[in-house]
């Protein structure tokens, strides 16, 4: 009898995740938007991501989009929950609400699943759950995923991780079995298998995700160093990078790092630490705001009247501007009382957090004074005089 699968959340992870394991296993995804439920029955993507764009239009997947969760969750026998899980600034922690809800509901139509969290979570989570609803079917397998290129990186995973009760045997064949299931739908069906408990997991994934913060927070560190003072940052970063043990890779400068999961994730591991002396993690999280601070204040320095936003998508390509690093630049400028306007064409509304969205590229670039640019784009080549960005790419 074949697999079937439920997966609730059609964001970057869900979508991507049901995409990949769709190529051979009836999936049913579950979402609360009748807009995102409609786009992906008639073979369209609801979000930027070239490889599930493909794939749904090709039907290269046996995906079926649903609202109701009698249907999602009735039969199946894994549940892939891929809630959002965002941080909440008042009580310092995720707010995993929505994953508390897709269990209790899930558990409604469908006692048997093996539940797996594929949302981020804290430490310690997994544990906390299986207790609070007296359910052990219930599993964590950390994502590793790059916005615009989730399914590609499901496809071609660096390593599939599934946390499980290492005592278990009937859970931790359940957790083989989801790791196998992952890996016969990569391309190449060799992946990198780990299993292990659950909160190591959990570790795995947050400590993943703060070090790739911290080496964005070096690389931009050291070119506030480099502009400071009047030296060339990519000379600097050429020179270091060559170098076997860093690596050319992950050091293009920016305005700080953003995006759905590396500014939440290094706040929530900063309070996982309560009570664990740190120094690292804490200056992690700090570094981003101190960057922010800097390319600001190199703005207000040239005492423009209006500021130009060039995009504010996290990445080419992509349609998050969740948290996107140049929003808090945005913030900090408004706040010395000069005027910002933004360039956005995946924009649908005429303000954007009280900035006006400009929609004509000409009328744009000569209405700004100076125009700002997380990563620089042919668009704005024209009026270079105008530009500032700390793109590496730009200085070429």
């Amino acid at each position: 009898m074949q697999t079937k699968i439920a997966v609730a959340g059609t964001g970057y992870v869900g979508l991507s995740i049901a995409a990949l394991l769709g190529q051979k296993y009836p999936v049913c995804a579950i979402d609360i938007i009748k807009e995102k439920v409609d786009l992906i029955n008639s073979g369209v993507s609801p979000i930027r991501d070239e490889y599930i764009e493909k794939f749904l239009a090709e039907k290269r997947t046996s995906i079926h989009a649903t609202l109701d969760p009698k249907e999602a969750y009735t039969g199946a026998d894994f549940i892939v929950v891929a809630a959002p899980t965002n941080y909440d600034p008042q009580k310092n922690y995720f707010d995993t609400s929505a994953v508390e809800n897709v269990i209790e509901t899930a558990r409604t139509y469908n006692k048997d699943a093996f539940i797996v969290i594929k949302s981020t979570i804290p430490v310690g989570y997994t544990r906390s759950v299986r207790e609070k609803f007296g359910d052990d079917k219930i599993l964590f397998s950390p994502e590793f995923l790059r916005e615009s290129k989730a399914l590609y990186d499901n496809l071609y995973p660096s390593r599939i991780i599934v946390g499980t009760d290492m005592e278990n045997p009937a859970l931790v064949d359940a957790a083989n079995r989801f790791a196998d299931m992952m890996d016969s739908c990569t391309a190449e069906q060799n992946s990198k298998k780990l299993l292990m408990n659950f909160t190591e997991a959990e570790a795995v994934k947050l400590f993943a995700n703060t070090y790739l913060a911290l080496r964005v927070s070096f690389f931009n560190e050291l070119d506030s160093y480099a502009e400071a003072k009047g030296l060339d940052t990519k000379q600097i970063i050429e020179g270091v990078c060559l170098d076997p043990r860093i690596g050319n890779f992950y050091n293009n400068p920016s305005f700080g790092y953003g995006g759905y999961c590396l500014p939440k994730d290094t706040k929530q591991l900063l309070a996982n630490y309560d009570n664990v002396p740190n120094n690292i993690i804490g200056a992690i999280v700090d570094a981003n705001r101190t960057r922010k601070d800097f390319i600001a204040d190199r703005i207000i320095e040239k005492k423009p009247k209006i500021v130009g936003v060039y995009r504010i998508t996290m990445k080419t390509n992509s349609d998050n501007f969740r948290a996107s690093s140049v929003q808090g630049v945005m913030k900090r400028i408004k706040a010395k009382g000069i005027e910002v306007v933004v360039y956005e064409p995946s924009l649908k509304d005429d303000l954007f957090f009280n900035s006006r969205v400009i929609r004509d590229i000409d009328e744009f670039k000569k209405m700004s004074d100076v125009i700002i640019a997380n990563r620089f784009s042919p668009d704005i080549e024209d009026v270079l005089d105008k530009v500032y960005t700390r793109d590496l790419y730009f200085r070429d």
